[in-house]
């Protein structure tokens, strides 16, 4: 329960008689006492970057250049260049670092 029911403003948390929370209205005497306590946060999974960007069979013919990956450091990494925003702004530049045993993706 997050709106009054009365009058269908935002319910705030407050403490009330004996430490206890509840939600209470700020326009209205409506009051609900909280009788569970959430404790965990669950977290979706989210996406692996090649999975936005066409998976590994977009990584095929992709040129290489001189570019030192940041997890290890090795000189060379394939990129390839997509509009992601809109067309006035730069294309953002993906890489993939070279070194197959790595083959961390960044952008710049």
């Amino acid at each position: 329960m997050l709106f009054c029911p009365k009058d269908f403003n935002l319910l705030m948390v407050e403490e009330g008689p004996e430490s206890k929370l509840r939600f209470a209205c700020n326009t209205c005497p409506f009051v609900y006492e909280i009788k569970k306590k959430v404790i965990g946060r669950t977290f979706p999974k989210l996406k692996e970057l090649d999975y936005i960007m066409g998976g590994s069979a977009a990584w095929e013919n992709v040129d290489s250049t001189d570019a030192v990956c940041p997890k290890c450091s090795h000189g060379k990494a394939f990129f390839m260049q997509l509009q992601t925003r809109s067309a006035d702004e730069p294309m953002t530049t993906f890489y993939r670092c070279c070194n197959h045993k790595c083959a961390h993706n960044w952008r710049d």
